[in-house]
């Protein structure tokens, strides 16, 4: 993990709402608070992985960090400068060094470009080297990932998925970026490619100096490649921590759910029972009163619902009232 320095990123009190429209005049019936109040920092050359179930919200985070989404609150400070508050005129010029890798690479890819074309368009479009230069660079970006420089003249189609995600990152890296977001970026992918393109995200990071926010459900791929992990539940944060702190002092009972399920290879260390969560995650229309986890708790009391608990402790947080 690389010495604590000032923040690249700095996520605070982020909200993301969807409103529900109803009638025949569109009248605003609600929202769904995706993402409400999230809080996270990410050092430069660091990698912080976010996890969670299925809905909690943690893809909006990444689409909202690089504005595909609108956020309805909070505050996004990218190197201290507030990317909320920016048009997009100005955040054109900063987008650059914010690139997202996003989980389906195929339909992330224009069918009907090469990969030479597609790159040469990106390079072009924000003036990255010199036209005569264009060539060159691409070949030098498809090196980075392991790809042969043939490949600058194929399509999409013609790739494996491994190779087309390979693609989706010499993308992101054409501009040059402080900051990648990966979104579920190994999750389509068998267990055998997955392994090859974490380790060619950790390679990436250690020769240009990368910072990542990787995005996941699976805990292993987030316990390889992180430094740091949150964990996200029904829109919030409820637990951050290193890797060895998270894996080894789990703090949260929903992350102490997360994981009972992980598999763990040996059979001797299997000492602990898997934890069976009752009841369904509550709708992000309207979410449970104090800790959204209390009414899928094992340890909840009447406080739990009364009271929102914040993130608290040294370090390693969590939003527990009885941490």
């Amino acid at each position: 993990m690389p010495e604590q320095t000032a923040p690249l990123l700095t996520l605070e009190g982020v909200k993301t709402y969807y409103p529900i429209r109803k009638g025949i005049f569109s009248r605003n019936a609600g929202f769904v608070k995706a993402v409400d109040g999230v809080d996270l920092t990410i050092c430069p050359g660091e990698t912080v992985g976010l996890v969670g179930e299925s809905g909690c919200g943690k893809s909006t985070v990444g689409r909202s960090i690089i504005r595909l989404e609108k956020t309805s609150g909070g505050r996004i400070l990218f190197e201290g400068e507030d990317i909320t508050r920016l048009s997009q005129r100005q955040f054109r010029k900063l987008r650059p060094n914010i690139q997202m890798v996003f989980q389906d690479p195929y339909s992330s890819l224009n069918p009907r470009r090469t990969i030479g074309g597609m790159l040469a368009e990106v390079l072009r479009a924000h003036h990255i080297v010199p036209e005569r230069e264009i060539d060159h660079e691409i070949d030098r970006l498809l090196g980075l990932v392991g790809m042969p420089v043939r490949s600058r003249h194929s399509y999409p189609h013609e790739f494996s998925g491994g190779q087309r995600q390979r693609i989706s990152i010499v993308r992101a890296l054409a501009l040059r970026p402080k900051l990648i977001i990966c979104d579920e970026a190994v999750s389509a992918l068998d267990v055998s490619i997955q392994a090859q393109i974490l380790n060619l995200l950790k390679e990436l990071q250690a020769e240009l100096g990368l910072a990542y926010l990787f995005i996941s459900h699976g805990l292993g791929p987030v316990k390889y490649i992180s430094d740091r992990i949150a964990v996200m539940y029904l829109g919030k944060i409820v637990e951050t921590g290193t890797r060895e702190e998270l894996f080894s002092d789990p703090r949260h009972p929903y992350t102490k759910a997360l994981l009972s399920c992980y598999p763990i290879p040996d059979p001797h260390k299997r000492d602990n029972p898997k934890i069976v969560l009752s009841g369904n995650v509550p709708s992000p229309v309207a979410p449970p009163s104090g800790c959204r986890f209390h009414q899928r708790c094992p340890n909840a009391r009447p406080e739990c619902a009364e009271r929102e608990p914040q993130l608290r402790g040294c370090g390693h947080l969590a939003a527990c009232h009885f941490v």
